[in-house]
């Protein structure tokens, strides 16, 4: 997909649908036929791996970020995961305040993570998915994130 600039490759993909421990969404206008973006994460003991959250350029600040990260954090809950970590470049801006808007904090920092820049990567952490408290917020967040999507002309067709 453009937005990672080739970081898996379609076997990559492919192993990650296929796998029993990855959580894999898919954003698609046509059912598959053309991709807007995807999320994956790992299911590592009571955690979720937040490996991809990607939106295609020509599709950004539309929603559809926060409509993924939703879902990824619906389906640890789902799976009675108890907190979420992943890695961001610290020149991500849009990411990083997208991650703050849903709880996560600062766990630390990895020095030239991005091999092909040799940027660092943000340790972000969003513990207590398994509280009353973080349904709560999953339910407050819900109307915010549809108004978004409704006002930039999206509608939701859920393939279960």
């Amino acid at each position: 997909m453009l937005c990672l600039g080739g970081l898996w490759t379609k076997k990559g993909y492919k192993r990650e649908l296929n796998s029993s421990n990855s959580c894999f969404l898919v954003l698609s206008p046509d059912y598959g036929a053309s991709i807007l973006g995807c999320g994956c994460f790992w299911q590592i003991l009571e955690e979720a791996h937040i490996t991809l959250l990607m939106i295609h350029p020509d599709y950004q600040r539309q929603g559809l970020g926060q409509l993924l990260l939703y879902g990824l954090l619906h389906n640890a809950v789902k799976n009675q995961l108890e907190r979420a970590t992943l890695e961001v470049r610290v020149s991500n801006q849009s990411a990083l305040s997208l991650y703050q808007k849903f709880g996560f904090q600062l766990a630390g920092r990895r020095k030239g993570y991005y091999q092909k820049t040799g940027e660092d990567a943000l340790i972000l952490w969003r513990g207590d998915l398994h509280l009353p408290q973080f349904q709560t917020d999953l339910s407050n967040w819900w109307p915010q994130i549809s108004d978004r999507l409704h006002q930039n002309n999206w509608q939701l067709d859920w393939k279960k």
